[in-house]
């Protein structure tokens, strides 16, 4: 494998982020041209607006409310997709859009800033997962864990208004930081991430890791305390903000759980009770039923699970906090719903990968089955059937 200066392996991996980014707008172009037998630029863009993607433009343009009577109109007319929800989406972590409504007041198209915002933090995301593998596996791994990032059967999410490529750039930001001991930048970050999504929280284990680990590579007469590993705490500052948010709108801290536990019916539990619910769907009746939601959640599931082991033994023990924290977080629910593209967020399963594929024929052969998931997903997700 050819070696990279930072900067040069920086600039391909930016452009391969832009030419994923274009396959994803393709598949979105054909899928409305095959719906609606005429390509049109807004439409084909517009295909992506699905799931959750419209509750983040809703907070985007009328922001986190207690009451919602249903006939909210906004700028140009904007209207809610659905009317009389605003209250329910205190379960969406809000620093996504918070910078997306930032990026509004300059566009003036809720869904083109929400797209803006994806754009940008997914610019980061493999440079970052690059330079963070390169420290300890070398460039040729780091590479190869990238791109496995960017063609993940998942990673069409990357470059579409959900959270993940913001989230990931947060992260992997965070552990980069923390690896190069740059604590407070680190915390910094990982603060973000928990205001981002619930799982930033797992940086609280991570990131005691790494400081863990930089204490035993230390020779015995260095080993100290360092004043940066209190940095650590802002991860818990950004998840506070979040808790604060609740209490300003709703008057209670945990409002989300509540909201959580009645309109989508998910609560913590443990996780062989998600599993066991996974494997009842087998007994479905329709077999797309019983590969979405037994076969593909069970599998990523699986995938996960098997990744969490061989880091245990392979990789830093940050890392293995980081997988291990998120596939507990997962699966420890009523029941698991979107594992893929959860999945999505345990970076360290594409370094693994990115190891086990140092032969040409091996890694030629698991990027022939990645691509082949993204582009079918990426097509279901366009054509408004349920991709994750």
């Amino acid at each position: 494998m050819q070696r990279f200066a930072a900067g040069e392996a920086d600039r391909l991996l930016i452009g391969l982020t832009l030419a994923v980014k274009l396959g994803v707008l393709v598949i979105g172009a054909a899928a409305y041209a095959w719906m609606n037998g005429a390509f049109d630029a807004s439409g084909a863009i517009g295909v992506w607006n699905r799931w959750d993607a419209p509750h983040y433009l809703d907070l985007v343009v009328f922001g986190y409310r207690a009451e919602d009577a249903g006939n909210l109109v906004g700028p140009d007319g904007y209207r809610s997709i659905y009317p009389g929800d605003l209250p329910l989406y205190i379960v969406f972590y809000p620093l996504f859009p918070w910078i997306a409504a930032a990026v509004n007041v300059l566009v003036g198209d809720p869904l083109v800033s929400a797209l803006v915002v994806a754009t940008a933090a997914s610019l980061f995301v493999a440079p970052l997962l690059y330079r963070l593998v390169r420290i300890d596996e070398g460039s040729g791994v780091a590479l190869r864990a990238a791109w496995f990032l960017l063609i993940f059967p998942t990673a069409y999410f990357l470059h579409i208004g959900y959270t993940e490529s913001l989230f990931l750039a947060l992260v992997l930001g965070s552990m980069l930081a923390a690896r190069t001991e740059r604590w407070w930048l680190a915390g910094l970050l990982g603060g973000l991430a928990a205001l981002t999504r619930v799982n930033g929280l797992v940086l609280l284990l991570a990131l005691p890791a790494e400081a863990a680990s930089q204490w035993f590579d230390a020779p015995r007469g260095e080993r100290h305390f360092r004043a940066g590993w209190l940095a650590i705490g802002l991860v818990a500052v950004g998840f506070a903000g979040y808790l604060a948010l609740n209490q300003l709108v709703y008057g209670d801290p945990l409002t989300f759980l509540q909201v959580q536990r009645e309109h989508w019916f998910k609560e913590a539990a443990p996780p062989w009770e998600a599993i066991a619910t996974a494997f009842g769907w087998f007994q479905a009746e329709d077999l797309e039923s019983v590969i979405l939601y037994a076969g593909l959640e069970l599998g990523f599931a699986a995938l996960g699970l098997a990744g969490v082991i061989v880091a245990a033994f392979r990789l830093r023990p940050a890392l293995f906090a980081w997988m291990a924290g998120n596939w507990i977080l997962f699966t420890s629910t009523s029941f698991l719903l979107s594992m893929p593209r959860y999945t999505l967020t345990l970076f360290p399963l594409m370094i693994l990968m990115g190891i086990a594929t140092r032969r040409t024929w091996a890694l030629v052969a698991v990027s022939l089955v990645s691509l082949a998931g993204f582009i079918y997903f990426a097509a279901r997700f366009a054509t408004g059937v349920w991709a994750f």
